[in-house]
Parts: C-alpha cells; structure tokens; sequence
C-alpha cells in the first residue's frame, strides 16, 4: 500500500466523527474528541484569531500541554494563515528560574504576535512576554469562547512551523519550516511505515518536542486514525496503563525515546502482562538520542511472550533542521547492530551502534569528511543531509556551538556517522569528542558504556575537550555511588590515553539537559572550564 500525501489541514474537510483523540483522564478513563469536534474548535480558533488581527505568517505560539486545546491552537494557527510555535510549558521544567531562562529565549526569537496558554502555563508566560514588550498571553478556552467557527482555512503562510532545537550545544535555536516541507516529510514518515486510518497511534511524548509534535500528533491527526495520548507523567506513573491501552485498543503504532524502553524494563515485571497482547504493535519509532541495543533486546525478551514482534522496533534518525525524520528502518526487516570486533568505524565508536535504518522518500544522507568529500562505506564522518523536507533557514543569530547548519537544501549536522550497506550508524555529535591516535573518541559511546556497566541512563554524562592545553575527560555524576567511580575510571582508561580523567559530582538534577532529557554537554563543559561546574571533584 502506498500511502497517500495528504495536505496539513485536509482533514479538517470531511472529519470524522467516530475516529479522533482520546486524552487520558483521571484513573483508567479516557476524554474522545471526535475529529469532526476537533475540527469545529480548530476552525474556531482560526476565526478568533483572525479576528484579532494576526496577519499571515506572523507567529502563534502554543504554550499548552498535550490537549484538545494544544491540537486545535496548532492547527488552528496554521488555518488563520499563521505561523504555528510550540513552546514547552513550565512543567518541563524542574525549577522557575530555568524555565524562564529558556522560555525567554523562544520568546524573543519567536516574537509572537499571539501566545495561546492553558491554566498551568499563563502566569508564568504572562510574566516573560512582559518583560520583553511582547502582547499578554490569552487563555486558550477564553479566547475562542462564543466564537462562530471560519467556513475554511485562511491562506497558508510560506512558514507552517518555527520549532527549536534542543538546545544540547546552548540556547535553542529557531527553524523555520515551509508548509511544503512538513507536509513532505510527515508524507514520507506516513509512507514509510505504510501508515493508515485503520491503525491506531498512541503516545506520551511532550508536544513542545519534535518527536511528540510531527512524529506523533501531527502525524496521528493527518493520517486520520485513532490516537491514544497521554501526558508525560501518565507513563511515568504507570508504563503498565500504556501497555494495556496498546494491548486493549489493538494499538499499531508508538514512539519514544529509548530511555522509555529501558523505563518499561525497569518497572514492569513478566507478572504484570499476563492477559495482555502486543502482536498488533508493528511499529514502535525509536529516536531523539542513542540507541542501547541491549535496551532493545531486553524488551523483545519482555514482551514477545506475548506476541510482540521484534521487528516492529524502528530505530530512526532525525532533528529539528531536516523537519524531522531524516533515515528509519524498513518495516520488517529488524535492527541491527555493529560491534567493535567488525573493525573499522563500528571499533572507533566504542561499542554496539544500532543502525537508524535508511533515508526516506525525499532524503538523500551522505558521509563526508573535513575537506566534505565523501568518504567510503564504513568510515567516520559527518551527515550531511538534502531533501525536499530541510528546513528553510533559522530565526535570529545562526551562529551555535553545535556546527549543525542549514542552506540551499542542504543540511550540515555536525553528527558523525557512517554508512554501512545502505544503513546508517549515529555515533555522536563532532563536537563532544576528543581524537585519540587519529580515532575519534565520542562522549555518547562513553555514556552509553558507563549505562551498560551500571550507572542509571540519565545521572551521567561525560564532557571532553582541551582545557589549558590538556586533553581532558570529565564524568559528570548526579549523586554517585562509591562503585561508580571505578566503573567510570574503567571506561575511561580503555578508550583514552595520555587524557586528564576527573569525575565531578553532583546532586539530583545537577546534570544540565534540555528540555525533552539530553545532557548540555557544550554548556557544562564551558562551566567546567569557567571553574562554574559545582559538585566535588576526585582524579580518576
């Protein structure tokens, strides 16, 4: 089956009234909101802002948790002839003074014309756009209250999308994304995994993230299936509710990072299953950090007792610049991983690297070298992506630690990785990494090896670069147990010599991240260098 390409709003012509969303309510209970429902507010949201003077192309920012309100103020920003930006709520975010840190800096590179907020987010945002001379905040329901719902769509903005990067290499930056590329890159994740209204889609993953946003909600509402959404803190609260509603509601699709697989293994037991069945999940989409493909194996371990299939683990490769999907493995071919007894690339990494499958329609992924020539299969380098989905340009200063880039079509990443039959490897970004005897060391392969031997996903990262001169190697470690330190100081010493090894302790929640989970390598390691890391330090 070829699945069809779809405009971003053509569902809103004939919406059904049976299929639709259903949010998770309090205990096991669900909220439906038909598509035909769902459609009578988006388009309600479009005359209300109309009305109140946005002109097309200005930005609307949508400062909500996942929601009818969230879904409507997305699509409804697009209808009205806008340009639609999701900012991440407070709850993101462990402490105020961070969140208004970082949602300054969307907001004063967005400059929306209007910011739509629900309860939770209003004060807070109110305060923000204050300061910066930016039009106050509405609430959501206020807004489109009483308001007749516009007979069609208003003509489309150039730019259907600004979304910001992660931020793991500084501040977020602003992408600013056509209509036609977002409609060609969720055409091409549609095709790829042969996606139609007859699956049904679930998922818990922050809308304010790429991943939550196109890789599940937009995609979920444009291909017309029936979608299963909870919050963040639903799954984390119970993983075991997640897996009976893909069990109970015959789910086929899912996404997550793979610290959502390794959360599943470490709360649900064989025990809690009994009754359930996962032969209906012929796709969980894998992305948005490295891959643990013992993680991977684990699972299949878990479930496929009860009919799960491990083929349907998709492992996929992405960011914010390309829109969003840039490679993913084929239905039913199963994952793959290399190991450094392959030699070569797979050796220089450190560890098992899990492949991100392939380019899909519309991509083209090279690997090439510092001079930007392409190298040979199996040799380390940096992805370089083309394709109809690229975004257009960034919003503001440009200029990032990242050396991720964007022009004329073509995406510089600034992630290394090679090419092996076909297949992508992702071994980590250029720039968290220290050459070692002419190889290439990288941060990612380090964590990902300290994780295997014993210390939590998500309380380590490692920092590297040359400090006064010294090539150096920092593990940063949120309140470590004394056999860390001689795992840490392990992993180290197999991978790099003549290096300064310290470890840096620090308390829960000290490891700087973004706002969807990753380590701000680049931030800690200029603190470290500025003498501003706090925590105690031990030689390794």
């Amino acid at each position: 089956m070829n699945a069809p390409d779809k405009a971003l709003l053509e569902w809103l012509e004939q919406p059904s009234a049976d299929r639709g969303l259903r949010f998770a309510a309090a205990g096991d209970s669900w909220e439906f909101w038909s598509y035909a429902a769902l459609a009578e507010l988006t388009l309600r949201t479009a005359a209300a802002l109309h009305a109140h003077g946005l002109q097309r192309g200005e930005v609307v920012a949508v400062v909500q948790r996942s929601s009818p309100g969230f879904a409507a103020g997305w699509f409804g920003a697009i209808a009205a002839g806008g340009t639609a930006c999701s900012i991440a709520p407070p709850f993101a975010f462990q402490r105020a003074d961070d969140y208004e840190k970082h949602a300054t800096h969307l907001f004063a590179t967005a400059r929306p014309a209007v910011t739509l907020c629900d309860e939770d987010s209003i004060e807070k945002v109110r305060k923000i756009t204050a300061n910066l001379g930016l039009p106050e905040p509405v609430l959501f329901e206020e807004f489109v209250a009483g308001v007749a719902p516009a007979q069609q769509p208003f003509p489309a903005a150039e730019f259907a999308l600004l979304q910001f990067t992660s931020g793991s290499s500084g501040f977020s930056r602003g992408v600013q994304v056509t209509g036609d590329a977002l409609r060609a890159n969720v055409t091409a994740m549609r095709r790829w995994l042969d996606w139609s209204p007859d699956q049904p889609g679930i998922a818990w993953l922050p809308v304010h993230h790429d991943m939550g946003l196109i890789g599940c909600l937009i995609n979920i509402v444009t291909t017309g299936c029936d979608g299963w959404m909870l919050q963040p803190e639903d799954f984390i609260r119970s993983p075991l509710r997640y897996l009976r509603c893909i069990s109970e509601q015959r789910v086929g699709l899912a996404a997550m990072p793979n610290f959502g697989l390794a959360y599943i293994l470490r709360r649900i037991k064989p025990q809690d299953l009994e009754g359930l069945r996962f032969d209906s999940l012929r796709s969980i989409i894998l992305g948005a950090e490295r891959i643990d493909p013992t993680v991977l194996e684990k699972f299949d371990e878990l479930l496929s007792p009860y009919g799960f299939d491990r083929r349907a683990l998709l492992p996929a490769y992405g960011g914010a610049e390309a829109t969003l999907a840039v490679t993913g493995l084929p239905l039913g071919e199963g994952w793959t991983a290399l190991s450094p007894e392959h030699g070569g690339a797979a050796a220089a990494a450190g560890g098992r690297i899990v492949g991100c499958g392939r380019p899909l329609e519309g991509v083209s992924v090279t690997v090439v070298d510092d001079d930007e020539r392409p190298v040979a299969d199996g040799t380390v380098g940096e992805i370089v992506v083309t394709g109809t989905s690229v975004a257009t340009s960034y919003v503001g200063d440009p200029g990032s630690a990242s050396g991720t880039s964007i022009g004329d079509g073509t995406l510089r990443t600034g992630d290394a990785g090679f090419l092996h039959d076909g297949q992508l490897f992702v071994v980590g970004r250029l720039g968290d990494g220290l050459k070692v005897h002419g190889r290439m060391v990288f941060a990612e392969s380090l964590e990902a090896q300290l994780v295997e031997r014993g210390i939590p996903e998500r309380r380590v990262a490692v920092l590297l670069g040359i400090r006064d001169g010294v090539p150096t190697a920092a593990v940063v470690l949120e309140a470590a147990k004394p056999e860390w330190y001689e795992i840490a100081g392990a992993v180290l010493r197999e991978s790099l010599t003549d290096t300064e090894l310290t470890a840096l302790t620090v308390s829960r929640g000290g490891i700087a991240v973004t706002s969807s989970g990753k380590p701000r390598r680049r931030v800690m390691w200029t603190a470290l260098c500025e003498g501003t890391l706090s925590g105690d330090t031990v030689a390794l």
